[in-house]
């Protein structure tokens, strides 16, 4: 052998052995040693505890799997015993995360192309813990040292990471937050083997080419201070990190009174691109999903929906929430329709379309202010001890359910609401409403707001200001046409009637009740009815004992048919004081005078009748009706005497109260309507 061919076998052997004395000094190696130097950079890394507190070690393996030469290429395997992750300084508790063991594989050949590949990661008993403290601390949110330290303008890394699968036998994971009130564990097992999605929550054209289900989970708890138990299925990690296999999604969980079904498929895990569920929610009212979802839903009675929701969380004006043709009821109302909410700036919006072909008006409680009377008990014992309804005193008539408008800025809405038959009561069915809800920054206008009552409509405009304190409040109301022997089908001699009622109504006020604001209001209310009746029986129908006396003392027990009553009221700081008020009857002109005070309840009025020709009427002195809106007295005033002609001085100073109300008759019914004519000798008196 020549000399230069003794140089290349020495080398050779020389490098044979340093490859056979690192081969040995790596097999050899106790990898125990490192543990203070990775524990210590990881540690600093994360700025929170970590400590690999058991063995470790590396085993080299052959993966046979791989082509040619390559598979002669040995792949460390890395385990580690008793491994903890520790929480930042502002988490009381030590440890968020230990694993009873961990392997990991590693591909060598792939950091040559700068890349870590990690073909699985096994772990044995995972246990996790997030906490939020109550000033909104979580331990999820990391702040590592090299993202501190970086530069901004420094171009990204040219290292990438891959992990293709998860394997555990049993993973915990509890979830406690002070600011939602909650502690629930969530166990997840494996399945054993896969799932096929249609298995489990059947088959769509939306769905097709979802993953297998591979894991089961089961939570336990409470959240917002409510029993919370759930179950399911979820995907595995193949599934997880892939942008074209949909990951499957099935999960019932109850929270108090609030049930929540979902199965369907996460897109693009990773990256949040979006969801595609069959979602059902039920439970004891629409509010208790706020602290679930975020969504601002008024408090009704038990409610159930079904339908499709579509979600896209990358959207660049915001999250974006579809919840689509979902199906229905609200207390004994049919709901349908499509709701959209965005999580937008400065505020989340909800907008849509609802219908309900059979509406029960007190389902609409929270928005007409009605109690339906089928909310939880449970419910509403809770609502009372935060004091979110005030009692209503025991002698007043009017409202005093506060609004609560401490939550109308936390979202806007912009939702049209049709219903085509609304259950009121049997003897007074309504129709054909029609709403469309606007809310923004506080602000609530239901702009319009009609419905069809008794032949006739309702259009109005209501505007709730819930951004000012006290709130304030604007009502202005339009009624037409409404037909007297639909108002009164319980009467038989008022379906004889012909006649109509027409009003308008205009208020204005301040306050967080309705009795605060009609205390506190301004404006004016018009009201004309034609071709009527009016009996003691009548009253009796409607409750009104003191109408009955005052009618008796009038006409005693005979019907007496109206041929117009009108009233014209001005309302000052909640204080209604009739500008025109009188009845005219077929044998009599009665004149309404006084007042009535919203604030305190009370009414004070004086009633004078004047008989048309030969004195029907044998009555002397003017009646009163004192007292409060509850108990009311009515009598025969002491001392004064009717005065001959009274009424009619009285109708010589409402000329610009009749012009007023004459705009209530429409000109196509001028003829028919008997207070044209009464009205028009108003206007003309002098």
């Amino acid at each position: 052998m020549s000399r230069t061919g003794k140089i290349v076998s020495w080398i050779i052997g020389i490098l044979l052995l340093l490859v056979v004395v690192v081969v040995v000094i790596i097999a050899t190696f106790d990898w125990n040693r490192l543990k203070p130097t990775i524990n210590q950079k990881v540690s600093a890394e994360l700025n929170r505890p970590f400590a690999i507190r058991g063995d470790l070690g590396v085993a080299w393996v052959r993966n046979r799997e791989e082509p040619g030469w390559r598979s002669w290429v040995p792949w460390p395997q890395v385990h580690a015993d008793d491994v903890m992750l520790g929480n930042p300084p502002a988490i009381p508790d030590v440890t968020m995360v230990h694993l009873q063991r961990v392997e990991a594989t590693l591909a060598p050949l792939a950091l040559l192309h700068k890349e870590v590949y990690l073909p699985w990661i096994k772990m044995q008993q995972p246990d996790a813990r997030l906490v939020q403290t109550a000033d909104k601390k979580n331990n999820w949110t990391f702040n590592l040292a090299s993202s501190e330290n970086s530069d901004p303008a420094a171009p990204p890394s040219a290292w990438s990471f891959r992990l293709d699968n998860i394997l555990f036998d049993q993973g915990t994971l509890r979830y406690r937050d002070a600011v939602n009130d909650a502690d629930v564990t969530v166990k997840i097992n494996p399945l054993g083997k896969p799932v096929p999605y249609a298995q489990v929550a059947g088959g769509s054209d939306q769905q097709k080419g979802a993953g297998d289900f591979v894991f089961g989970w089961q939570a336990s708890g409470t959240y917002n201070k409510q029993q919370l138990d759930g179950e399911g299925k979820i995907g595995g990690m193949l599934s997880l990190r892939s942008k074209t296999t949909p990951f499957p999604l099935q999960l019932d969980v109850r929270n108090g009174t609030t049930r929540v079904r979902a199965d369907g498929t996460l897109q693009d895990p990773l990256n949040l691109g979006g969801l595609n569920l069959r979602l059902r929610f039920s439970g004891d009212t629409l509010a208790n999903l706020y602290r679930l979802t975020g969504v601002l839903l008024p408090d009704t009675p038990p409610y159930e929906t079904d339908g499709h929701l579509i979600a896209r969380f990358n959207d660049a004006r915001g999250a974006l929430y579809r919840y689509e043709k979902f199906n229905g009821h609200i207390g004994d109302s049919d709901i349908h329709g499509s709701l959209v909410y965005r999580q937008g700036k400065p505020r989340p919006s909800l907008t849509g379309e609802l219908t309900s072909e059979q509406l029960r008006m007190a389902d609409l409680g929270p928005l007409i202010g009605v109690k339906s009377g089928k909310g939880s008990d449970k419910t509403a014992q809770a609502k009372a001890q935060r004091g979110d309804d005030a009692a209503q005193p025991a002698d007043r008539v009017l409202p005093h359910d506060r609004f609560d408008t401490q939550s109308w800025d936390v979202m806007d809405a912009d939702v049209k609401f049709s219903g085509k038959r609304i259950e009121h009561s049997s003897k007074l069915p309504l129709s054909d409403l029609y709403t469309h809800l606007q809310l923004k920054n506080g602000d609530l206008l239901l702009d319009p707001l009609r419905f069809g009552m008794a032949g006739g409509n309702i259009n109005s405009t209501i505007r709730l200001e819930g951004n000012r304190s006290p709130m304030r409040g604007r009502a202005d109301l339009h009624a037409r046409k409404l037909q007297l022997r639909q108002l009164f089908p319980g009467v038989t001699a008022m379906q004889r009637s012909l006649g109509q009622l027409n009003g308008d109504a205009s208020l204005t006020g301040s306050g967080n009740s309705v009795a605060d604001l009609l205390a506190t209001s301004n404006g004016d209310l018009k009201l004309l009815m034609n071709d009527g009746l009016i009996s003691r029986s009548l009253m009796e129908i409607a409750g009104l004992n003191v109408g009955n006396y005052v009618v008796g003392k009038l006409f005693g027990d005979d019907e007496v048919r109206i041929n117009c009553a009108a009233t014209n009221l001005t309302v000052r700081q909640g204080v209604a004081t009739p500008q025109l008020f009188i009845f005219d009857t077929e044998n009599a002109v009665i004149n309404v005078t006084g007042n009535a005070n919203f604030a305190t309840e009370r009414l004070d009025l004086s009633i004078n009748p004047e008989s048309k020709g030969i004195r029907i009427i044998t009555l002397r002195s003017p009646l009163y009706v004192r007292g409060t809106f509850k108990n009311p007295d009515a009598g025969v005033k002491a001392g004064p005497l009717l005065a001959r002609g009274a009424a009619a001085v009285a109708l010589g100073a409402v000329v610009a109260p009749a012009a007023a109300l004459l705009a209530l008759i429409s000109p196509s019914e001028t003829d028919a309507n008997q207070c044209s004519t009464v009205l028009q000798q108003m206007k003309n008196s002098k």
